[in-house]
């Protein structure tokens, strides 16, 4: 019988960017998946599709899955013969429980591999603007936990050392016990005013920032609540963030916005806001797969006038077959349409000139190419189905997850179809309530999005100028400001 592999492997601190490219290509090839509540969920949409999730993540107070029910796991799973992954937030050999996996595996035989991430002390604070090393403010640094298996959890360190050693230090996951923290520095040596920065949620666009000093940061995070995860940084070098404040300057920082999903693959457009600094849920989560070949509408492409497509995806889908059949394009002779701009643009990238669906006067012999979404609305026509697309429910447990940690305050709606299906999705699993739209800003791009939005009873939106990708970095950057669009 076939023995499995397994990868420990480090997700990063939050920021799938930051992903090790090594880590990366073992979720490409992942059977199985255990991942954390500090592992970014999206890394997810990297593995196949036949990729079992299983989330063991703990939460505060409360433990999914016990550490031995997590080794116990992973070493079934490779007796099984699968390739599992399991994914851990930042690096697993910081204070990520690795060397017990690994000690399951090794008893039991199971070959192992441990692929380093970027821990979250040194990415967090960078992040905040911070180096953790600086040739005139600190050449030594430490990272510690804050808390240990204790009753009371507090953790027994060696205090005088770091106060008096050590010029700075993270903590990990101190928030409990910062005040405990605090008291002890001060007491073996570290001045009271110390700066100190507590780091939630490092590396996200939802990342918080709250600073003071070792006699009043404790005060400070209680009176605003402040929560792990999170990193407690004290030193000096906190002084450079002035000057090296980056990542929290860009101009889509702290938006949270939800984009209504058509696709399979993640947008352009989620891409270009998370580059500015937003975090970005893509949702609905879809899967794709292939349905048979309509031969006769292949071989007979000459006889119609005009063929529309209602997605970029389906000319790439369509234009592939056709390649996969032998079939010349020169057999293409009607005029070609596209739902959007985006679908014209990519008809373009083919050779051909292309109109907008909006410019189509329907003739007799019209041809219809996109995925199964749309057969009900061009019934009257010629439908070429490329593929099948639906919900994928295994995503479902994933997006609970991912929504429970955010706070949305910004709904994109890129089409038409992108309101329906999210309004359908969310009344069908009740993963967001109704209610999110009237505290969210819902940006619609185009008049037809628009006008589906009202049909579901959404009157209270914004439409940028024109329905592209820079006229909406325009409004939000805009709005980001002063809270009002175009």
């Amino acid at each position: 019988m076939r023995i499995g592999k397994v990868f420990l492997v480090g997700a990063g601190p939050g920021d799938i960017g930051l992903m090790t490219l090594k880590g990366l290509e073992a979720i490409k090839h992942a059977e199985v998946i255990l991942y954390d509540r500090l592992a970014n969920p999206k890394l997810l949409e990297f593995t196949p599709a036949h990729c079992e999730f299983i989330y063991c993540g703990k939460l505060p107070d409360r433990h999914t899955l016990r550490q031995e029910k997590i080794n116990e796991l992973l070493v079934s799973k490779a007796l099984e013969g699968k390739t599992v992954v399991r994914l851990k937030g930042g690096d697993p050999g910081v204070f990520g429980r690795v060397g017990e996996e690994a000690d399951a595996l090794s008893k039991n035989g199971i070959i192992f591999e441990i692929i380093p991430g970027i821990s979250s002390g040194m990415a967090a604070p960078l992040y905040a603007g911070i180096p953790v090393t600086h040739r005139e403010f600190g050449e030594t640094f430490a990272v510690v936990t804050a808390h240990d298996k204790s009753k009371e959890g507090k953790p027994s360190l060696d205090w005088q050392g770091l106060a008096s050693g050590i010029d700075t230090i993270a903590f990990y996951m101190g928030i409990a016990n910062l005040s405990y923290i605090c008291k002890n520095l001060i007491q073996f040596g570290k001045p009271a005013t110390t700066p100190v920065i507590l780091i939630q949620w490092g590396t996200f666009g939802r990342q918080k920032t709250l600073e003071g000093t070792l006699e009043t940061i404790a005060e400070k995070a209680d009176e605003v609540k402040f929560t792990n995860p999170a990193i407690t940084l004290v030193g000096n070098i906190i002084s450079l963030r002035d000057k090296m404040n980056w990542f929290e300057k860009k101009p889509l920082f702290g938006r949270q916005i939800l984009l209504a999903r058509t696709g399979v693959t993640q947008s352009e457009m989620a891409k270009e806001l998370a580059d500015q600094g937003a975090d970005v849920y893509e949702f609905p989560k879809w899967k794709k797969t292939t349905v048979p070949l309509n031969i006769k509408v292949l071989t007979n492409l000459n006889q119609y006038e005009q063929i529309l497509f209602t997605s970029p995806e389906s000319v790439t889908d369509f234009f592939e077959v056709l390649v996969e059949q032998g079939i010349d394009i020169r057999s293409i002779s009607g005029a070609l349409y596209g739902v959007s701009i985006k679908s014209v643009k990519t008809l373009n990238k083919y050779g051909f000139l292309a109109q907008l669906e909006s410019d189509l006067k329907r003739i007799e012999k019209l041809l219809v190419v996109g995925d199964n979404r749309y057969i009900s609305k061009y019934e009257n026509s010629d439908i070429y189905i490329t593929s099948k697309l639906e919900i994928d429910e295994k995503f479902s447990q994933v997006l609970k997850l991912m929504f429970a940690e955010a706070s949305l305050d910004t709904i994109i709606f890129p089409s038409s179809l992108s309101v329906e299906k999210l309004l359908q999705e969310m009344e069908k699993t009740q993963i967001l309530p109704r209610s999110i739209f009237e505290t969210a800003e819902i940006i619609c791009m185009g008049e037809k999005t628009s006008q589906m939005a009202e049909a579901y009873g959404l009157t209270e939106y914004k439409m940028p100028q024109q329905p592209s990708k820079l006229s909406l970095m325009e409004c939000l950057m805009k709005n980001s400001q002063d809270r009002s669009c175009l």
